[in-house]
């Protein structure tokens, strides 16, 4: 089975909120998708009759990035290809399966679900009559993100007509790392005054903080790991690493008080990959005076100061690729799973310019961030390898030597 890994791809997305009118017909499929989500048609010559659907993750088309970069991404390629295009946001009243099922029975060609739920789809479970949505709409091109479901138990694919999206977080979760140490190490010319971090002849200890412990939240701790022991050889120190993973997705306190509790332990940076939990990392960093990363979309800014760098997926990125190939007639001769890379475009960190007007020493800050990009340049030449624990790649703690394992 071909693989495909896509190594380049500029992409400029406006940054406009998308807003658009709800469109209704008599159609009962319609009628469910429009109960959450808007649609809009774009017309810009009429160069396909494609219609393309979008099913938004619980925090909606309009959040800080994750959802309204792959929205954003349709509406430019609306406007340049002139297919209609329809937005859902999944509620109480409308599960993700209703709303897949809903678009895929009015004539959606093209139905991207960034949701982490994928039962209805590949499995049946919640599709009318306990159809696979997938084999129901054999015709439909289903894209979904962040897993592949989409296998037999002999490995081979389920359903020719589901693509799934991944993102090697574990390249851009390796920047983070490498750039945890590098602000520490640098804390008293970065952070003189209204930090509390604990000084370098105390301790050098950096935390992360997961939701479960899976392979989708593992593969950023090892990235992170990495790019600690990277910089920490270069600094020619040693590091404690005390990593959770099974902090949930939901509690916030939660979240506040484990952070709190490695903070004692002499942390200054904690990785948060655990949903709404990291809320409440963020706002511990905040109140004690020191650092934390956040994931998935760029959250810097809701604690500036205390947010060194969110760890992106830049979901525009595949979302207009699939459009594209969708159109040209490329999707068919793409493997079912695609791996989007640094060097892709579709994950990194974000441009650190919230932390710039936060740092004292803004001339030292822009060689660490200079270091960074020289890191990041190596990754995606490949010369810098960074352990992949989605695709099954195995993690060896022994080529960490810099960095002890510690119980949180």
């Amino acid at each position: 089975m071909k693989r495909m890994f896509v190594k380049a791809l500029s992409l400029c997305l406006s940054v406009a909120v998308l807003v658009m009118a709800s469109a209704c017909s008599g159609g009962a499929g319609e009628n469910a998708a429009s109960a959450a989500g808007s649609a809009g048609s774009a017309s810009a010559g009429g160069k396909t009759d494609l219609k393309v659907g979008f099913v938004t993750s619980a925090s909606g088309q309009n959040d800080n990035g994750y959802n309204r970069s792959a929205v954003e991404a349709i509406k430019t390629a609306a406007d340049e290809y002139g297919f209609e295009y329809r937005v859902v946001e999944p509620s109480s009243s409308l599960t993700v399966g209703q709303a897949i099922e809903a678009l895929a029975e009015e004539g959606y060609g093209l139905i991207f679900n960034l949701e982490y739920d994928f039962a209805a789809l590949i499995d049946g479970t919640g599709a009318a009559g306990n159809v696979p949505i997938a084999e129901k709409y054999p015709d439909t091109t289903f894209v979904i993100y962040n897993d592949n479901p989409n296998v037999n138990e002999d490995g081979s694919v389920k359903y020719d007509n589901v693509y799934s999206c991944m993102f090697n977080v574990n390249e851009a979760s390796y920047l983070a790392g490498y750039l945890a140490v590098q602000m520490n190490e640098n804390q008293q010319a970065l952070f003189p005054e209204g930090y509390n971090l604990a000084p370098l002849s105390e301790s050098r200890g950096i935390g992360f903080i997961g939701g479960t412990d899976s392979a989708g939240i593992r593969v950023y701790s090892y990235g992170y790991m990495m790019g600690i022991q990277a910089a920490a050889e270069e600094y020619d120190v040693q590091y404690d690493y005390y990593p959770v993973y099974d902090a949930g997705f939901t509690d916030s306190a939660a979240g506040n008080t484990t952070t709190g509790n490695m903070y004692q332990n002499g942390v200054n940076v904690v990785f948060a990959d655990c949903g709404n939990v990291g809320d409440g990392i963020t706002e511990r960093a905040d109140s004690d005076g020191r650092l934390a990363i956040q994931t998935d979309a760029d959250l810097d800014s809701t604690h500036p100061g205390h947010i060194i760098t969110s760890v992106l997926k830049i979901t525009g990125v595949p979302t207009r690729a699939l459009i594209d190939a969708k159109i040209s007639g490329e999707l068919d001769g793409m493997d079912n799973l695609l791996n989007f890379d640094l060097a892709s475009g579709a994950t990194g960190i974000t441009d650190l310019s919230v932390m710039t007007e936060a740092v004292a020493d803004k001339d030292l800050f822009e060689q660490i961030k200079a270091k960074v990009n020289d890191q990041a340049e190596k990754i995606k030449s490949g010369e810098i390898d960074v352990v992949n624990a989605q695709i099954g790649e195995t993690f060896d703690p022994s080529a960490c030597p810099r960095v002890t394992i510690q119980t949180a």
